[in-house]
């Protein structure tokens, strides 16, 4: 398994603390899991 570097987030929409397995740059918005899931890409069938 690879060893990612988490970094610690404020979610964008409800606030909560989160980590994710990459940087954020500060110019997009950054979601938690839950929050993701409603904001994320849309899915494909």
């Amino acid at each position: 398994m690879y060893d990612r570097e988490m970094h610690k987030i404020k979610c964008s929409d409800c606030g909560n603390e989160a980590e994710v397995p990459f940087k954020p740059d500060g110019d997009r918005p950054v979601y938690c899991k839950d929050c993701y899931s409603k904001h994320g890409p849309p899915k494909r069938y």
